[in-house]
């Protein structure tokens, strides 16, 4: 099992006939790999709960989310990461890793959504394993036209490196 550290790239909250998706992106490149993005399908109540860990919000009643953080808190437990392991079809399986206050690890199965907004709130890396990148995962589009602009810029700078002044020589005119 080889697990990739993600980054959440964006939460699109959908409505009416406009799914809504969270998208990750792996962190940086591995092993000379560019980038991926991985859109996972969830439900609007879900979107909006991720969207409302990433931004704090004050003085409101908790939200599910919030009351599974304190009861894990509260049990001397801790979040320690969370983990898409598997994918069929168009469903995403999830791991939510939890320690014990005698260090103990175990894994709690949860939809993807779910996971996500607990980690959001906890502050906790987001991993997705490696045949779930394989299988649905997507190039960086934004990454492979910025290594396609630098291609170009790297193969105009050899031009102009490789340029003499014999090159610019025109014959002159006959009047």
């Amino acid at each position: 099992m080889s697990l990739r550290k993600m980054d959440i790239e964006s939460v699109i909250v959908g409505g009416g006939p406009v799914a809504s998706l969270v998208v990750l992106r792996t962190q940086d490149e591995h092993d000379g790999k560019p980038s991926l993005q991985l859109p996972i399908r969830i439900g609007l109540v879900e979107a909006t709960a991720i969207t409302m860990g990433v931004n704090a919000r004050q003085g409101n009643r908790p939200m599910t989310h919030d009351l599974l953080v304190s009861t894990i808190s509260s049990l001397g437990g801790a979040c320690a990461s969370v983990r898409i392991m598997a994918v069929q079809g168009t469903t995403f399986f999830a791991q939510v890793e939890l320690v014990t206050l005698t260090g103990e690890r175990t894994f709690v199965d949860a939809r993807p959504s779910d996971a996500i907004a607990l980690a959001v709130r906890e502050n906790v890396p987001v991993y997705v394993d490696e045949s779930v990148l394989a299988t649905a995962a997507l190039p960086d589009f934004q990454g492979v036209e910025r290594d396609e602009q630098a291609h170009e810029l790297e193969e105009f700078h050899e031009f102009v490196e490789n340029l003499s002044p014999e090159d610019f020589n025109v014959a002159p005119e006959s009047e």
